[in-house]
């Protein structure tokens, strides 16, 4: 039985752990935190992705998690509301729509659940060198322990360490979109009954919405700006700057910026897409964020995990021997999938995406064709 290794415990790592099984693999997932990680924004399942999970026999859990939004409303830089929608909201698109959102760390669970016991975890620990070889690839994890697996794969995120490992600097792929976002979750301080509160400044803004039966509010926080030297691993000087940025928004901002400092899942990163002409080198393989992240502002991040982990598996598990040929397929039919969900950010960084573009993502590709 083949083996592969994966790097990291999130959506695109328990996917692929899962149709990688499904295959006839032996597949062990390696996770930088103690356990599935949890917090994070609500987010998005559209088009083909809803297939991967039908096929898993999870779209129906999905769907009974997904969030209970009435509407939105949005709020100028005072917090005046300038209108409201009780037909859409930015985060989850057109209520009457089939595509379902749901809180990241409810779709991970339900993951792990699926492929708990059918593959290999190990917590707490990372990778900290590669070694590809004839008849396998080495890897090093941080305790000093070495193992050999047929194949690596890169499922670790916009940081991932298995793409520095094999492909180079980060800088090398990191493609910044003038922007910052900020995501915690804190009490319903607000109030709010099922119900999305956006405030937008000139260059910061902020979004509100419950969850868990209104007991709840998750907080996404942005701003304008392009790459900003701090230190990725220092939250303290996160909150720090993020206030700075949000104290010209009025509403509720006093009350969010004090939340977000006790915070215990704060989470900080740029806003920014992986660009790479390859995500395969070798018998290592990246896929997700790892490989071609589209932002949080392209809504399509999760469907790509989904749906790339998917396809990674097939290809494999379609060929008995020959991996090159395997990788090529995968990333043959993955391109044109990423390239337009990849589109979506920067026309929402402008005058926001049409439906026209959405829906021509959601649906460039099929899961069983071949050759596309």
């Amino acid at each position: 039985m083949s083996t592969v290794l994966i790097s990291g415990a999130s959506v695109a790592g328990l996917t692929l752990a899962y149709w990688l099984r499904e295959r006839g693999f032996d597949a062990t997932v390696v996770e930088r935190a103690p356990a599935p990680r949890p917090g994070g924004q609500a987010i998005d399942v559209r088009g083909v992705a809803l297939d991967v999970l039908e096929r898993m026999g999870l779209l129906d859990e999905a769907r009974a998690a997904r969030t209970r939004m009435r509407g939105m409303s949005m709020h100028d830089g005072e917090g005046n509301e300038l209108w409201r929608s009780t037909e859409m909201t930015y985060s989850g698109g057109r209520m009457d729509s089939g595509d379902i959102e749901l809180l990241r760390e409810d779709l991970t669970a339900l993951l792990h659940r699926s492929v708990d016991g059918r593959a290999a975890f190990l917590f707490g620990t990372s990778l900290t060198a590669l070694d590809q070889r004839p008849d396998g690839v080495a890897a090093v994890f941080a305790d000093g322990t070495c193992r050999t697996f047929d194949h690596v794969v890169g499922a670790d995120g916009l940081h991932s360490g298995v793409r520095r490992l094999v492909f180079g600097p980060e800088s090398d792929h990191l493609h910044h979109l003038g922007a910052h976002v900020a995501v915690f979750s804190t009490d319903n301080f607000a109030g709010l009954d099922n119900w999305q509160v956006w405030s937008q400044g000139e260059d910061a803004s902020y979004c509100l919405y419950p969850v868990r039966d209104n007991t709840e509010l998750r907080a996404t926080l942005g701003f304008m700006a392009g790459p900003l030297d701090y230190d990725h691993r220092d939250t303290e000087q996160q909150r720090t700057l993020l206030a700075a940025r949000l104290s010209t928004l009025g509403g509720d901002t006093p009350k969010l910026l004090e939340a977000m400092r006790t915070a215990p899942d704060f989470y900080f990163d740029a806003m920014a897409q992986v660009r790479m002409d390859h995500w395969t080198r070798g018998r290592v393989a990246l896929v997700g964020d790892a490989g071609y992240c589209s932002s949080p502002l392209s809504g399509q991040g999760t469907s790509l995990a989904l749906t790339g982990a998917y396809v990674l598996a097939d290809e494999l598990g379609g060929t008995a021997d020959d991996f090159g040929a395997a990788f090529a397929r995968y990333e043959r039919r993955m391109r044109p999938f990423v390239a337009l969900n990849q589109a979506l950010a920067t026309e929402n960084l402008g005058q926001g995406a049409s439906e026209e573009s959405l829906e021509r993502a959601k649906n460039a590709l099929e899961l069983d064709a071949e050759g596309v």
